[in-house]
């Protein structure tokens, strides 16, 4: 029988690797799960919800790590960690796979290492989409986060004592994250505005009853990759765009930027001198922090205020709701880990062609594989 581990996280990280539905499932799969014990209290996972779903509650992280085949993490685990499981044993966590002197010292302990953000946009892994489950939240969240802080109503208010004008709401990067917060600041009752580079979310910001705000020249038409991420644009186009949103941020309340390039640094989308000319009381939630942010005034963690305007650098916003969140990404692992099972005789097999695993692999036999990382390689 496969034994998955599951251990705590750190104290940054409240969300948890399985639930249990989650546990119940693998269960069912054949495997046993062993869990350390009040690891997932912080997503009101409790021991005895846990343990009703058919998980074994381990007393400490070693008791649930040793021997076993699998360890289930949110964020990337200790070597230590992986030092106690069993020869030839893999791990699957978002484990920022670009911070490569981090991730040597991991795949140097032999562990198969399978990092979620690296899961194929192909329509039989969607259902293992860890950065779109978790982006969904944080787009939702950021939304709500920007209302509280802005001090104004979003939507407009007709009274007898007046007309209170509704909010305008900026969201900068349309992927998944961008989509929920398009939507989020709709129901709310704010009028949005969105942009991106890549011409086919246009489409997708007017289905939401949005409006979408772009140059749109011949560069534009080309701004997007065969994967559907955004293609990093001339310096030429930058300037028309920048120009232009420089203009439109003058008169909105709250933004909401989202952009990201995988490997790479947050594009810088809002400068300071854009932050000058905006309204005292606007709000930016800024969620590619953890990259860098794509506004020049972002600290990230932290909520700074510049000329009246408040500046949230988001940092793991999904977090911020881990029941959900948890339910979402131990939902996303199980269907990973489901692909090594004949649920037939209940045995455990890793099919190494298979292009899901190709895509998420980025350890084997004690050295880094990825193609996206194999020029960095010595």
């Amino acid at each position: 029988m496969v034994t998955i581990a599951v251990t705590a996280e750190g104290p940054d990280e409240p969300r948890f690797a399985v639930s249990p539905e989650t546990v119940k499932k693998l269960a069912a799969l054949g495997a046993k799960v062993r869990v350390q014990s009040g690891a997932g209290l912080r997503s009101r996972f409790s021991d005895e919800a846990l343990a009703a779903a058919g998980a074994e509650i381990a007393s400490s992280a070693a008791a649930a790590l040793a021997g076993a085949d699998i360890l289930l993490k949110v964020r990337r685990p200790a070597a230590d960690e992986l030092g106690q499981l069993k020869q030839g044993a893999l791990a699957a966590a978002i484990l920022d796979p670009y911070d490569r002197a981090g991730i040597e010292p991991l795949a140097a302990t032999g562990v198969n290492l399978f990092s979620m953000e690296f899961m194929p946009r192909i329509s039989r892994a969607q259902s293992m989409d860890v950065l779109s489950s978790q982006a969904n939240l944080a787009g939702y969240k950021a939304v709500v986060d920007a209302a509280s802080l802005f001090g104004q109503a979003l939507p407009m208010m007709m009274t007898a004592a007046g007309t209170v004008p509704a909010a305008k709401v900026f969201v900068m990067g349309v992927g998944v994250a961008g989509l929920q917060a398009i939507a989020t600041a709709r129901r709310l009752g704010g009028v949005v505005t969105a942009t991106d580079v890549r011409p086919a979310t246009k489409e997708q910001v007017q289905s939401l009853g949005a409006k979408f705000v772009a140059v749109e020249d011949e560069e534009f038409k080309q701004a997007q990759t065969a994967a559907g991420y955004a293609k990093p644009m001339s310096a030429e186009y930058q300037a028309k765009q920048a120009e232009l949103v420089a203009n439109h941020l003058k008169t909105q309340d709250i933004v909401i930027t989202t952009a990201l390039i995988p490997g790479r640094p947050a594009p810088r989308l809002i400068t300071s001198a854009m932050v000058a000319n905006m309204k005292p009381g606007a709000v930016i939630i800024d969620l590619a922090a953890e990259r860098g942010g794509n506004c020049e005034a972002t600290v990230p963690g932290q909520t700074v205020e510049v000329g009246g305007v408040k500046i949230v650098g988001a940092v793991n916003l999904a977090a911020s709701v881990p029941v959900n969140a948890s339910s979402l990404y131990a939902k996303n692992l199980y269907a990973f880990l489901e692909l090594f099972f004949d649920k037939k005789d209940k045995t455990f097999n890793i099919n190494w062609d298979d292009e899901i695993v190709k895509g998420t692999l980025v350890a084997r036999d004690g050295k880094i594989v990825h193609p996206s990382l194999a020029p960095q390689s010595a």
